[in-house]
Protein backbone atom coordinates (compact mmCIF):
# COMPACT_ATOMS: atom_id res chain seq x y z
CA UNK A 1 0.00 0.00 0.00
CA UNK A 2 1.35 3.42 -0.56
CA UNK A 3 0.47 7.38 0.43
CA UNK A 4 0.96 10.46 -0.69
CA UNK A 5 4.12 12.95 -0.13
CA UNK A 6 1.50 14.66 2.49
CA UNK A 7 0.29 11.94 4.35
CA UNK A 8 3.84 10.86 4.14
CA UNK A 9 5.61 13.89 5.99
CA UNK A 10 2.39 13.97 8.61
CA UNK A 11 3.95 10.54 9.91
CA UNK A 12 7.50 11.72 9.62
CA UNK A 13 6.59 14.84 11.79
CA UNK A 14 4.79 12.72 14.32
CA UNK A 15 8.06 11.05 15.15
CA UNK A 16 9.74 14.57 15.30
CA UNK A 17 11.75 14.13 11.76
CA UNK A 18 11.96 18.10 10.21
CA UNK A 19 9.77 18.64 6.94
CA UNK A 20 8.56 21.04 4.54
CA UNK A 21 5.25 21.55 5.51
CA UNK A 22 2.15 22.97 3.94
CA UNK A 23 -1.26 22.45 3.57
CA UNK A 24 -3.47 20.53 0.13
CA UNK A 25 -6.57 21.50 -2.04
CA UNK A 26 -8.44 19.65 -4.30
CA UNK A 27 -10.40 22.74 -5.15
CA UNK A 28 -9.69 25.85 -7.61
CA UNK A 29 -11.77 28.15 -5.37
CA UNK A 30 -9.50 27.07 -2.51
CA UNK A 31 -6.25 27.84 -3.87
CA UNK A 32 -5.38 30.92 -2.94
CA UNK A 33 -6.71 31.06 0.29
CA UNK A 34 -4.51 28.38 0.91
CA UNK A 35 -1.49 29.96 -0.88
CA UNK A 36 -2.43 32.38 2.19
CA UNK A 37 -2.87 30.19 5.36
CA UNK A 38 0.83 28.43 3.89
CA UNK A 39 2.51 32.55 3.73
CA UNK A 40 0.62 33.01 7.75
CA UNK A 41 2.07 29.46 9.26
CA UNK A 42 5.50 29.31 7.86
CA UNK A 43 5.90 33.34 7.32
CA UNK A 44 7.03 32.76 4.29
CA UNK A 45 6.45 34.52 0.40
CA UNK A 46 7.99 32.21 -1.78
CA UNK A 47 6.12 28.47 -1.74
CA UNK A 48 6.44 25.02 -4.02
CA UNK A 49 3.09 23.57 -5.57
CA UNK A 50 3.14 19.49 -5.38
CA UNK A 51 0.72 17.68 -7.63
CA UNK A 52 0.02 14.54 -5.46
CA UNK A 53 0.00 11.34 -6.59
CA UNK A 54 1.94 8.08 -6.03
CA UNK A 55 4.33 8.44 -9.60
CA UNK A 56 7.74 9.27 -8.88
CA UNK A 57 9.07 12.08 -11.17
CA UNK A 58 6.99 14.42 -10.82
CA UNK A 59 8.91 17.30 -11.27
CA UNK A 60 10.29 16.53 -14.89
CA UNK A 61 6.36 16.11 -15.84
CA UNK A 62 5.57 19.73 -14.63
CA UNK A 63 3.69 18.64 -11.66
CA UNK A 64 6.61 20.67 -9.47
CA UNK A 65 6.87 23.84 -9.63
CA UNK A 66 8.92 26.75 -7.64
CA UNK A 67 7.51 29.68 -7.29
CA UNK A 68 8.47 33.43 -6.28
CA UNK A 69 5.85 35.09 -5.06
CA UNK A 70 1.63 34.33 -4.40
CA UNK A 71 0.67 34.88 -8.00
CA UNK A 72 3.29 32.71 -9.90
CA UNK A 73 1.86 30.22 -7.04
CA UNK A 74 -1.68 30.99 -7.83
CA UNK A 75 -1.14 30.35 -11.38
CA UNK A 76 0.90 27.06 -10.89
CA UNK A 77 -1.54 25.75 -8.63
CA UNK A 78 -4.56 26.33 -11.05
CA UNK A 79 -2.52 24.80 -13.50
CA UNK A 80 -1.11 21.83 -11.89
CA UNK A 81 -4.67 20.44 -10.32
CA UNK A 82 -7.09 19.00 -12.75
CA UNK A 83 -3.92 18.17 -14.69
CA UNK A 84 -2.79 14.61 -16.54
CA UNK A 85 0.21 14.32 -14.98
CA UNK A 86 2.51 12.08 -17.47
CA UNK A 87 5.46 10.41 -15.51
CA UNK A 88 7.97 7.55 -16.03
CA UNK A 89 6.09 5.94 -13.76
CA UNK A 90 2.73 6.83 -14.81
CA UNK A 91 3.20 5.76 -18.31
CA UNK A 92 1.73 7.78 -21.34
CA UNK A 93 -1.34 7.13 -20.21
CA UNK A 94 -0.48 9.52 -17.00
CA UNK A 95 -2.60 10.26 -13.87
CA UNK A 96 -5.12 12.86 -13.53
CA UNK A 97 -3.85 15.21 -10.45
CA UNK A 98 -7.04 15.62 -8.20
CA UNK A 99 -4.84 16.88 -5.22
CA UNK A 100 -2.63 19.31 -4.52
CA UNK A 101 0.76 20.36 -1.70
CA UNK A 102 1.44 23.82 -1.08
CA UNK A 103 4.12 24.39 1.04
CA UNK A 104 7.04 27.04 2.01
CA UNK A 105 10.01 26.87 0.00
CA UNK A 106 13.43 26.56 1.54
CA UNK A 107 16.65 28.35 0.22
CA UNK A 108 18.64 24.54 -0.35
CA UNK A 109 22.34 23.79 0.43
CA UNK A 110 22.54 20.59 -1.01
CA UNK A 111 20.19 17.39 -1.50
CA UNK A 112 20.68 14.21 0.28
CA UNK A 113 18.87 10.73 -0.46
CA UNK A 114 18.09 8.18 2.19
CA UNK A 115 15.88 5.04 2.04
CA UNK A 116 15.23 2.32 4.17
CA UNK A 117 13.95 -1.53 2.87
CA UNK A 118 14.76 -5.03 3.55
CA UNK A 119 17.52 -6.65 2.06
CA UNK A 120 16.35 -10.34 1.85
CA UNK A 121 19.66 -11.33 0.24
CA UNK A 122 21.02 -10.91 3.93
CA UNK A 123 17.77 -10.92 6.34
CA UNK A 124 18.02 -7.66 7.54
CA UNK A 125 17.10 -3.91 6.84
CA UNK A 126 18.93 -1.57 4.98
CA UNK A 127 19.95 1.69 5.20
CA UNK A 128 21.13 3.66 1.59
CA UNK A 129 22.53 7.02 1.77
CA UNK A 130 23.96 9.13 -0.61
CA UNK A 131 25.58 12.78 -1.36
CA UNK A 132 23.07 12.72 -4.61
CA UNK A 133 19.39 13.28 -3.88
CA UNK A 134 17.13 14.34 -6.16
CA UNK A 135 18.31 12.16 -8.71
CA UNK A 136 16.96 8.81 -9.51
CA UNK A 137 18.87 6.90 -7.63
CA UNK A 138 18.79 3.56 -10.00
CA UNK A 139 21.29 5.98 -12.45
CA UNK A 140 23.28 6.59 -9.31
CA UNK A 141 23.44 3.16 -8.86
CA UNK A 142 24.50 2.58 -12.45
CA UNK A 143 26.82 5.24 -12.87
CA UNK A 144 28.05 6.04 -9.62
CA UNK A 145 27.95 3.01 -7.17
CA UNK A 146 30.49 4.19 -4.69
CA UNK A 147 28.31 7.31 -4.19
CA UNK A 148 25.63 4.85 -2.58
CA UNK A 149 26.30 4.18 1.54
CA UNK A 150 24.96 1.45 2.80
CA UNK A 151 23.98 -0.01 6.51
CA UNK A 152 22.78 -3.29 7.22
CA UNK A 153 20.42 -3.54 10.70
CA UNK A 154 19.59 -6.65 12.32
CA UNK A 155 15.98 -5.95 13.28
CA UNK A 156 16.03 -7.83 16.63
CA UNK A 157 19.46 -5.42 17.80
CA UNK A 158 18.11 -2.23 16.15
CA UNK A 159 20.38 0.68 14.53
CA UNK A 160 23.30 1.36 16.78
CA UNK A 161 24.88 4.55 16.98
CA UNK A 162 28.25 3.38 15.50
CA UNK A 163 26.19 2.45 11.89
CA UNK A 164 24.70 6.16 12.71
CA UNK A 165 28.75 7.20 12.87
CA UNK A 166 28.77 5.55 9.07
CA UNK A 167 25.94 7.09 7.43
CA UNK A 168 26.50 10.30 8.92
CA UNK A 169 30.14 10.37 8.12
CA UNK A 170 29.59 9.11 4.57
CA UNK A 171 27.21 12.30 4.45
CA UNK A 172 29.77 14.55 5.59
CA UNK A 173 27.99 15.63 8.35
CA UNK A 174 29.78 17.66 11.26
CA UNK A 175 29.70 19.38 14.18
CA UNK A 176 25.80 20.06 14.57
CA UNK A 177 24.44 18.61 11.40
CA UNK A 178 26.27 15.57 12.70
CA UNK A 179 23.71 15.56 15.72
CA UNK A 180 20.96 16.88 14.06
CA UNK A 181 21.24 13.76 11.31
CA UNK A 182 22.09 10.91 13.64
CA UNK A 183 18.60 12.15 15.41
CA UNK A 184 16.68 11.61 12.18
CA UNK A 185 18.14 7.88 11.33
CA UNK A 186 17.03 6.73 15.43
CA UNK A 187 13.54 8.75 14.37
CA UNK A 188 13.09 7.09 10.82
CA UNK A 189 14.42 3.65 11.65
CA UNK A 190 11.84 3.80 14.20
CA UNK A 191 9.15 5.16 12.27
CA UNK A 192 9.83 2.22 9.56
CA UNK A 193 9.61 -0.50 12.23
CA UNK A 194 6.34 0.65 13.87
CA UNK A 195 4.44 1.15 11.04
CA UNK A 196 5.45 -1.87 9.42
CA UNK A 197 6.59 0.09 6.43
CA UNK A 198 8.17 -1.72 3.06
CA UNK A 199 10.39 1.18 2.12
CA UNK A 200 10.67 4.00 3.44
CA UNK A 201 12.21 7.41 1.30
CA UNK A 202 13.59 10.68 1.15
CA UNK A 203 14.67 12.07 -1.64
CA UNK A 204 15.36 14.84 -1.27
CA UNK A 205 16.76 15.43 2.36
CA UNK A 206 18.18 19.04 2.37
CA UNK A 207 20.51 20.38 4.14
CA UNK A 208 19.14 24.04 3.89
CA UNK A 209 21.36 27.57 4.07
CA UNK A 210 20.78 28.06 7.16
CA UNK A 211 22.08 25.11 8.22
CA UNK A 212 18.99 22.76 9.09
CA UNK A 213 18.21 19.09 8.07
CA UNK A 214 14.79 18.80 6.34
CA UNK A 215 13.14 15.95 4.59
CA UNK A 216 11.23 17.88 1.43
CA UNK A 217 9.19 14.60 0.33
CA UNK A 218 8.57 11.67 1.77
CA UNK A 219 7.55 8.19 -0.05
CA UNK A 220 6.05 5.05 1.96
CA UNK A 221 5.29 1.58 1.26
CA UNK A 222 3.30 -0.27 3.52
CA UNK A 223 3.04 -4.12 4.14
CA UNK A 224 -0.70 -4.58 3.00
CA UNK A 225 -1.21 -7.59 5.66
CA UNK A 226 -0.14 -5.62 8.21
CA UNK A 227 -2.85 -2.88 7.95
CA UNK A 228 -5.13 -4.09 10.41
CA UNK A 229 -2.52 -2.91 13.01
CA UNK A 230 -3.00 0.35 11.08
CA UNK A 231 -6.25 2.22 10.84
CA UNK A 232 -4.54 5.27 10.44
CA UNK A 233 -2.81 4.04 7.71
CA UNK A 234 -5.13 2.02 6.21
CA UNK A 235 -7.36 5.38 6.22
CA UNK A 236 -5.21 7.42 3.73
CA UNK A 237 -5.56 5.06 1.04
CA UNK A 238 -6.36 6.97 -2.25
CA UNK A 239 -9.07 4.82 -4.38
CA UNK A 240 -8.26 6.94 -7.55
CA UNK A 241 -4.24 5.83 -7.02
CA UNK A 242 -5.48 1.97 -6.70
CA UNK A 243 -6.18 0.02 -10.07
CA UNK A 244 -9.92 -0.13 -9.95
CA UNK A 245 -10.04 -4.12 -10.09
CA UNK A 246 -7.31 -4.29 -7.48
CA UNK A 247 -9.35 -2.19 -5.15
CA UNK A 248 -12.67 -4.72 -5.59
CA UNK A 249 -10.38 -7.47 -5.40
CA UNK A 250 -9.67 -6.52 -2.20
CA UNK A 251 -13.05 -6.34 -1.06
CA UNK A 252 -13.34 -9.46 -1.52
CA UNK A 253 -9.67 -10.72 0.55
CA UNK A 254 -7.97 -11.75 -3.49
CA UNK A 255 -4.36 -11.05 -3.35
CA UNK A 256 -4.66 -9.72 -7.01
CA UNK A 257 -2.36 -7.59 -9.30
CA UNK A 258 -2.81 -6.68 -12.96
CA UNK A 259 0.09 -7.62 -15.61
CA UNK A 260 0.36 -6.54 -19.29
CA UNK A 261 0.01 -10.77 -20.62
CA UNK A 262 -3.28 -12.64 -22.13
CA UNK A 263 -3.20 -15.48 -19.48
CA UNK A 264 -5.34 -15.14 -16.60
CA UNK A 265 -3.77 -17.08 -13.40
CA UNK A 266 -5.99 -18.56 -10.11
CA UNK A 267 -3.88 -20.19 -7.50
CA UNK A 268 -3.23 -20.50 -4.26
CA UNK A 269 -0.20 -19.24 -2.54
CA UNK A 270 2.05 -16.54 -2.91
CA UNK A 271 4.71 -18.75 -3.96
CA UNK A 272 2.73 -21.33 -6.00
CA UNK A 273 1.31 -18.32 -8.07
CA UNK A 274 4.97 -16.98 -8.64
CA UNK A 275 5.81 -20.53 -9.76
CA UNK A 276 2.46 -20.68 -12.26
CA UNK A 277 3.85 -17.20 -13.58
CA UNK A 278 6.76 -18.20 -14.62
CA UNK A 279 6.36 -21.46 -15.93
CA UNK A 280 3.73 -19.59 -18.64
CA UNK A 281 6.22 -17.73 -19.57
CA UNK A 282 8.72 -20.47 -19.79
CA UNK A 283 6.24 -21.48 -21.61
CA UNK A 284 6.06 -19.06 -24.02
CA UNK A 285 3.04 -17.00 -22.47
CA UNK A 286 2.56 -13.96 -21.04
CA UNK A 287 0.54 -14.27 -17.41
CA UNK A 288 -2.28 -11.50 -17.07
CA UNK A 289 -2.40 -10.86 -13.44
CA UNK A 290 -1.10 -12.57 -9.91
CA UNK A 291 -4.05 -14.04 -8.31
CA UNK A 292 -4.11 -15.25 -4.65
CA UNK A 293 -7.20 -17.00 -3.88
CA UNK A 294 -5.48 -18.09 -0.55
CA UNK A 295 -5.70 -21.29 1.65
CA UNK A 296 -9.41 -20.98 2.27
CA UNK A 297 -10.95 -20.79 -1.30
CA UNK A 298 -14.73 -21.56 -1.59
CA UNK A 299 -17.20 -21.35 -4.26
CA UNK A 300 -18.04 -17.60 -4.15
CA UNK A 301 -13.87 -17.18 -3.69
CA UNK A 302 -13.56 -19.05 -6.77
CA UNK A 303 -16.64 -17.30 -8.64
CA UNK A 304 -14.88 -13.59 -7.29
CA UNK A 305 -12.07 -15.01 -8.77
CA UNK A 306 -13.09 -15.20 -12.23
CA UNK A 307 -15.18 -12.13 -12.09
CA UNK A 308 -11.93 -10.22 -11.36
CA UNK A 309 -9.89 -11.94 -13.65
CA UNK A 310 -12.14 -11.25 -16.41
CA UNK A 311 -12.28 -7.83 -15.80
CA UNK A 312 -9.58 -7.56 -18.21
CA UNK A 313 -10.09 -7.80 -21.72
CA UNK A 314 -6.71 -8.78 -22.60
CA UNK A 315 -7.56 -12.71 -21.08
CA UNK A 316 -7.42 -15.26 -23.35
CA UNK A 317 -7.29 -17.77 -21.46
CA UNK A 318 -8.00 -18.72 -17.75
CA UNK A 319 -5.45 -21.43 -15.54
CA UNK A 320 -6.62 -22.39 -12.34
CA UNK A 321 -3.69 -23.98 -10.58
CA UNK A 322 -4.46 -25.27 -6.91
CA UNK A 323 -2.51 -26.83 -4.43
CA UNK A 324 -5.07 -28.61 -1.67
CA UNK A 325 -3.22 -28.39 1.68
CA UNK A 326 -5.65 -26.17 3.98
CA UNK A 327 -7.99 -25.86 1.10
CA UNK A 328 -9.76 -29.07 -0.37
CA UNK A 329 -9.80 -29.57 -4.27
CA UNK A 330 -13.01 -31.14 -4.02
CA UNK A 331 -14.69 -27.70 -2.77
CA UNK A 332 -12.55 -25.73 -6.03
CA UNK A 333 -13.75 -28.21 -8.25
CA UNK A 334 -16.98 -27.26 -7.18
CA UNK A 335 -16.89 -23.58 -7.36
CA UNK A 336 -15.18 -24.17 -10.74
CA UNK A 337 -18.42 -25.68 -11.91
CA UNK A 338 -20.78 -22.97 -10.54
CA UNK A 339 -18.44 -20.44 -11.93
CA UNK A 340 -18.63 -21.63 -15.37
CA UNK A 341 -22.07 -22.28 -15.07
CA UNK A 342 -23.08 -18.71 -13.94
CA UNK A 343 -20.65 -16.63 -16.00
CA UNK A 344 -21.48 -18.20 -19.13
CA UNK A 345 -17.21 -17.86 -19.62
CA UNK A 346 -16.57 -17.34 -23.20
CA UNK A 347 -12.31 -18.52 -22.87
CA UNK A 348 -10.89 -21.86 -22.40
CA UNK A 349 -10.23 -22.52 -18.79
CA UNK A 350 -7.33 -25.21 -17.64
CA UNK A 351 -7.47 -26.62 -14.32
CA UNK A 352 -4.57 -28.74 -12.56
CA UNK A 353 -6.01 -29.40 -9.08
CA UNK A 354 -3.70 -31.60 -6.85
CA UNK A 355 -3.74 -32.46 -3.00
CA UNK A 356 -6.47 -33.04 -0.63
CA UNK A 357 -9.75 -34.74 -2.04
CA UNK A 358 -7.72 -34.35 -5.59
CA UNK A 359 -9.20 -37.52 -6.50
CA UNK A 360 -13.07 -36.35 -5.87
CA UNK A 361 -12.02 -33.04 -7.17
CA UNK A 362 -11.33 -34.65 -10.73
CA UNK A 363 -14.66 -36.63 -10.98
CA UNK A 364 -16.37 -33.57 -9.95
CA UNK A 365 -15.15 -31.82 -12.95
CA UNK A 366 -15.05 -34.83 -15.24
CA UNK A 367 -19.06 -35.88 -14.45
CA UNK A 368 -19.94 -31.57 -15.01
CA UNK A 369 -21.31 -30.43 -18.82
CA UNK A 370 -19.13 -27.56 -18.75
CA UNK A 371 -16.09 -27.21 -20.84
CA UNK A 372 -12.73 -26.98 -18.59
CA UNK A 373 -9.06 -28.72 -19.85
CA UNK A 374 -7.86 -30.62 -17.81
CA UNK A 375 -4.20 -31.28 -16.73
CA UNK A 376 -2.00 -33.09 -14.69
CA UNK A 377 1.57 -31.08 -14.17
CA UNK A 378 2.46 -27.94 -13.85
CA UNK A 379 4.46 -28.21 -16.99
CA UNK A 380 0.93 -29.37 -18.65
CA UNK A 381 -1.19 -26.91 -17.33
CA UNK A 382 0.90 -24.19 -18.58
CA UNK A 383 1.52 -26.09 -22.64
CA UNK A 384 -2.30 -26.40 -22.57
CA UNK A 385 -3.23 -22.27 -21.12
CA UNK A 386 -0.70 -21.06 -23.32
CA UNK A 387 -1.79 -22.86 -26.59
CA UNK A 388 -5.70 -22.42 -25.82
CA UNK A 389 -4.93 -18.67 -25.44
CA UNK A 390 -2.94 -18.03 -28.69
CA UNK A 391 -5.62 -20.10 -30.92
Amino acid sequence: MKIHEYQGKRILKSYGIPIQDGFVTDNNEDIESTIDRVAEEYNCNQFIVKAQIHAGGRGKGGGVKFCPDKSSAVKSANNILGMNLVTPQTGEAGQKVRKIYITKAFDISHEYYIAITLDRSKNQDVIMASTEGGMDIEKVAEETPEKIIKVWVDPIQGLHDDQIKTLADGLGFKDDLFSQVSDLFKKLYKCYIEKDTTMLEINPLVKTEDNNVVALDSKFNFDGNAMFRHPDVNDMEDPFEVDETELEAGKFNLNYIKLDGNVGCMVNGAGLAMATMDIIKLSGGEPANFLDVGGAASVDTVKNGFKIILKDPNVKAILINIFGGIVRCDRVAKGVVQAVQELNLDVPVVVRLEGTNAIEAKEILENSEVKIIPATTMQDAADKVVDAALN
